[in-house]
Parts: C-alpha cells; structure tokens; sequence
C-alpha cells in the first residue's frame, strides 16, 4: 500500500507496460485519522496565480492534456510500476473514448525504483512538455521528484508512495494512497475491530521510512486501543534474507498474529521460513505486501490465509471494479493488484477536477497551457472540501490540504490463491 503504507521503501513484472504515444517505456476514514472536514483549503482567491473554482456559469473542458507517470518498470519493484503504467493506461484511453473534445496524452517513464533515475525520468518528462504526473509509484523516488516538481510548479498525484515525507515536499503533491500513519492506525483498529489476534508480534524493516513510519502509528494506536503488542523485531535492506530470529522471538511470546508493515519480498521469505520451521500463525500486511501472488518462484500455497488492509479488493461485484477486472485480464492476462487500481483511479481524479473547475469557471480549454497554470487549477480543486471522486479504489475521497486522502480501508484474504474480500 509504495515507496515503500499500504503500500507503504522488490519481484518480477506483473504485465508488460502498455505501448504508448509518444514514448514507451516505493493503502479510509480511519485510513485518515483526521476527518475531511479539516481538509477545507482556501476556496479561491483572486490572485491570477492560484484559480480557484467559483460559483455560477458551465463550462466544457476541451483541448488535449499531457500526462506522465514515473515509477519502477524494470528492476526489483517492476510489479508495482506495471500494475501501475497498466491500470493509468486503461483510464486514459476510457477518457479518450468519452469524447474528442478532450483527450490524454500519455507517458511512462521508467525509474527502476531509484532516486537518481527517477529524477531523470522527470527531466524527460518536461522536456516532452508534461502538464501533470501521476506518480512517483514508490516512495524514496518520489521524494526526490516531488522537491523538483514543487519548485517548477507540476502537479503530482502519486498513486502508491505513502509516506507523509512525500506530500511534505511542496502543496502540489498529492496522495491517491492511504498515508503510512494512517495504514497503521487503521490495521490496529481493523484487527481490534475484527478480533483477528490478542498478542501481536510485529516484524518491521527499520531502515525503511514506509514499514517505520506504519510500525510506529500502529502501536500508537495499539497501546491507544488496548491491544497488546507482545513481540517486536527489525530487519534492514541488508539483512531481509534470514528472519529465524525473529519468528522465534514470535512464536517464543506466544504470538497470536504477525503484523507485517513490509513489502512483498522480504513477507514471501518470512512465510517460506515459518513454514520450514513448522511454524503455523495468521500474518496481517499492508499495501506494500499486494502482489506476493505474482512473485516469481514463490509458492503462493504459502501465502493461503494471509490478510492485508488494502483500499481494493478484485472479487468485488460493483460495476466499476468488474469492468476494470474484466479490461485489465484482457489486456495483460492476470488479476489486477491494489497498484493497477491506483493507477487507474488517478486520471479519472485529474479528469474530474479538470471538468470541476471547467464547469464553475465557464469552460477550460487545456491544449497549450504550461505546467503552472495547470498546477494551480488542480491544487484549486484538489484541495477544495466541495471535489470528491468516486472511484475504484474508494467512493467519495476527498483530500485534505496537506495532500492525504479520505476513503474507507478495505480488508483482504488470500484464498485458493486470490485475493477475498473480509
């Protein structure tokens, strides 16, 4: 749910990343912990720089925007940016098919989950003129894009980088993702709530900004709630190859339930290494552990119980997520993940607020406007209390003016190998 939470900072592709013109190519309400009601922005002012939505008159939108996306579509985290680059790809050309009178142009560039390339990813992206980006997918990267992005006044909507360092980075930086504190928080609630265990061991890479940054916000609202957190160990970067000690630490304290603030790889070797020393307990993750079925080698027999909090689930029977299904398996051949639901939902929420402001300002055509004048326009938007968007991954999300989301948190289970909605 990533950077990374949730998530929150990695295997082999997921889908290939659609070809496209012109180029080719680190996870509710109590998922916010404070209510939308305090995202109220300034509704408009009348400085030139910052358009703001006002009230009366209609408007089309009109004319063609330019959109990128940064995120891994080599490397370790591929999967994330596959999913990703997929489901945006989907939403465009649904865009494109609504009307001639406005369309998307669209560009993905790789970054290989690395902050150097992603920043170079960007420089390729404004010198093709972008006019917005969803993106970065993965946090780290996304830091070092959003300062950039920030002092030239392009507007990011990252669907998947969940830390609070990202929005921090400037006003124009916004999150389609549950936050890292609120993926926290809302695990411990949903566990509470839920009585999924009473003595929680908790595993957490402590030299990820995502899996502390969850780890520290859920025995926050552990101890807040009254549940009781019995085992506590870490790994970094370095180490996420051998968790004996750690399982043993768990299973010694009597550990009714491990929660997991990580990312898919290091959880696949934990499940691997449990299962090898005959060690049977329920697992709880995050957005940072969805796609741990399409691990390359991994035994998804392993996984078969695990939970994770996520704001999507593909087993859903509503109309929208049926038919994004449906597109997505026909398209790259596999169940999408939660990633590929972000993507999805992010130029739907551009679109949206494009035709919001249109609509109160007496139209807007967007061909030919610079990076800033679109910047300011959807920051108009985004962080008026009165925009909402239904969407996928969530009905009604609203964005507080500190760039975090409003939406309800969803559970999943892994079932005969898919994901089940709890």
């Amino acid at each position: 749910m990533l950077t990374a939470a949730m998530v929150c900072t990695l295997t082999a592709c997921g889908g290939t990343a659609p070809t496209t013109a012109p180029a080719a190519a680190d996870a509710g309400t109590e998922a916010s912990d404070a209510p939308a009601d305090d995202a109220k922005a300034d509704e408009g002012t009348d400085s030139a720089d910052t358009p703001a939505a006002s009230e009366g008159g209609s408007g089309s939108l009109t004319g063609t925007l330019k959109i990128g996306m940064i995120g891994p579509l080599t490397g370790a985290a591929a999967l994330y940016g596959n999913a990703v680059t997929n489901g945006t790809q989907i939403a465009v050309d649904e865009i494109n098919a609504i009307s001639s009178d406005f369309q998307m142009e669209y560009q993905p560039e790789d970054d290989e989950h690395d902050a150097e390339k992603s920043v170079n990813a960007y420089n390729k992206l404004r010198d093709w003129d972008v006019q917005a980006i969803v993106g970065c997918v993965t946090t780290t990267p996304c830091v070092a894009v959003a300062a950039e992005a920030n002092n030239d006044r392009v507007f990011m909507l990252t669907p998947s980088a969940s830390a609070t360092s990202v929005t921090e980075q400037g006003d124009d930086i916004f999150q389609l993702c549950f936050s890292d504190p609120n993926q926290g928080s809302a695990s411990a609630q949903y566990i509470k709530d839920n009585n999924l265990g009473s003595k929680i061991a908790i595993i957490y890479n402590n030299s990820d900004v995502y899996s502390t940054g969850i780890y520290q916000t859920f025995t926050a609202k552990a101890q807040e709630i009254g549940l009781e957190v019995v085992s506590t160990t870490t790994f970094t970067d370095d180490t996420a190859n051998d968790f004996s000690v750690q399982l043993t630490d768990a299973q010694k304290a009597e550990a009714d339930l491990i929660f997991l603030p990580i990312y898919y790889t290091p959880a696949s070797l934990i499940l691997q290494q449990a299962d090898s020393m005959g060690y049977k307990v329920p697992m709880f993750g995050v957005d940072g552990m969805d796609g741990i079925l399409g691990l390359e080698g991994f035994d998804t027999k392993l996984a078969e119980g695990v939970m994770l909090l996520t704001p999507f689930s593909a087993d859903a029977k509503d109309e929208k997520t049926v038919n994004f299904v449906t597109k997505y398996q026909d398209s790259f051949k596999e169940i999408p993940i939660q990633f590929a639901a972000d993507g999805y939902d992010c130029p739907y929420a551009i679109y949206e607020a494009l035709k919001y402001y249109a609509d109160k300002n007496g139209g807007l055509d967007v061909t030919g406007k610079s990076n800033e004048e679109i910047c300011e326009i959807l920051v108009s938007v985004f962080s008026d209390s009165n925009f909402s968007v239904d969407g996928i991954t969530g009905e009604g999300m609203t964005w507080t003016a500190n760039g975090e989301v409003n939406k309800a948190p969803k559970a999943v289970v892994i079932k005969d190998g898919v994901y089940v909605g709890l």
